[in-house]
């Protein structure tokens, strides 16, 4: 039985109480940024050269010295929001899709992975939780006090208003309000529900040891797949491609995913190894994590595939609505948005192409440090540009992302720990248990 020891448990409190601390700090400070500061921003940015438009807002309606330092406003005022959004629909999907990988283990009868069974059932508790937070940021947004998604503003849908967009009024059918706080609700609910649906199931194979249980177990896992596949595919519209509603991708979906699957794993191997050196899981061995170290390197692969067949497509058709969605990033973001892929692709790919260096704990923990933070930086382009434009070298905006990933991180923390702490580590009714226990990798 695993002990959440006071030392992690003050670790992951001070993360959260010192997050808010900074997160509040830069609140405070980008709030008290006054309209002239703001117009010298705006014409700095203008005299630099780099004029590129980051959102496709910026190009409809008027053109004028008022209507850019308004959007300008909006941008930088957008900045607490945005902050928290990218963070905490990247954690979100972390234990989603952490819960999808325990879902395949259990619909493909995989004998490998029930030894970290309950690692993932607790990764997956921080569903509901992290829903909370995307659930009250949906509310700030549809009541207007935010404005990340611009297609919610409802002169844009309005034929005889100067700012009338006539792409986002054919989209309106998809993309309005009510629509949106529903589907929302959905993938929240029908998420959270279902993490807590398994652990229950779960916990009923090992209270019974019961095929039948078992056999239970094992549908539910194909629904959860089934849900899965679906809203994580609509909620990548949702919370990330329609902050950019003129823009759309048909790989946008994939590569969203598959950067919090790749994050996932890597927690997965994190918490695994923890409890491992901390004698909590002595049956975890080299063996599982050669496996974890694959799927590490095959999604990081993945992830790439998806992030170049996405660029290369629209950038080589050269569309100028789609373009600038690059472009902007380009010109705007390359600290950032280039860089990522040196964590993501080329590090993963150097380091643990060798089988036998996937047996390393140091590296392969180190991998995955890197790969979450590359993910990280993927998600805070994913936002960030169309949200708050060119306007993020800025300390406040410094310390409101610093805030923002200490708090969920703290959050995370509290919330994984304190769920495994109530679990029994090793599933002694899974029928795969001794294949896990006495698993040998064969090359």
């Amino acid at each position: 039985m695993y002990s959440f020891s006071p030392k992690l448990k003050s670790t992951s409190l001070i993360l959260l109480v010192v997050g808010l601390v900074l997160f509040v700090s830069g609140y405070f400070m980008n709030s008290g940024l006054s309209t002239e500061k703001i117009q010298h921003m705006m014409h700095e940015v203008h005299a630099s050269g780099h004029d590129a438009p980051t959102h496709s807002s910026q190009m409809v309606g008027p053109q004028d010295e008022k209507a850019h330092l308004e959007h300008a406003t909006m941008q930088i005022r957008n900045s607490p929001l945005a902050s928290i959004h990218f963070v905490a629909v990247f954690f979100f999907g972390i234990s989603a899709a952490v819960l999808f990988f325990y879902c395949i283990q259990h619909a493909a009868h995989a004998g490998w992975p029930i030894i970290i069974t309950r690692v993932m059932e607790a990764i997956a508790s921080y569903i509901p939780y992290g829903g909370a937070i995307l659930i009250v940021i949906m509310l700030l947004n549809i009541f207007h006090q935010g404005h990340l998604f611009h297609w919610m503003d409802p002169d844009l849908t309005d034929p005889n208003s100067a700012h009338f967009d006539v792409i986002l009024f054919e989209k309106k059918i998809f993309l309005n309000i009510p629509f949106y706080a529903i589907r929302t609700f959905i993938y929240v609910l029908g998420a959270s529900f279902f993490a807590w649906k398994l652990k229950a199931q779960s916990k009923k194979v090992d209270d019974t040891k019961s095929l039948v249980e078992y056999q239970f177990l094992y549908r539910w896992a194909v629904g959860y797949i089934a849900f899965f596949g679906f809203a994580s595919a609509a909620w990548a519209w949702d919370w990330l491609m329609s902050i950019d509603p003129h823009w759309y991708s048909t790989m946008y979906i994939w590569y969203s995913m598959v950067s919090c699957l790749s994050s996932g794993v890597a927690v997965i191997i994190l918490l695994s190894v923890y409890l491992k050196k901390n004698g909590f899981l002595p049956q975890f061995n080299d063996n599982h994590l050669h496996d974890l170290g694959v799927f590490l390197f095959a999604t990081s692969l993945l992830w790439t595939y998806t992030w170049f067949a996405q660029f290369m497509l629209y950038w080589y058709a050269n569309i100028p609505e789609e373009v600038n969605y690059f472009f902007g990033r380009f010109e705007h973001y390359s600290p950032t948005f280039l860089p990522m892929l040196v964590f993501n692709f080329l590090l993963p790919l150097l380091v643990l192409v060798s089988s036998s260096i996937k047996r390393n704990y140091k590296v392969v923990t180190t991998m995955a440090c890197i790969v979450i933070f590359g993910h990280l930086l993927d998600y805070f382009n994913m936002v960030m540009p169309g949200t708050v434009g060119p306007f993020w070298k800025t300390p406040e905006l410094l310390l409101l992302v610093a805030g923002a990933v200490l708090f969920v991180v703290g959050l995370f923390m509290f919330t994984v720990l304190s769920a495994l702490a109530k679990l029994k580590l090793i599933p002694t009714g899974n029928p795969y248990l001794h294949e896990s226990e006495i698993y040998e990798y064969p090359f």
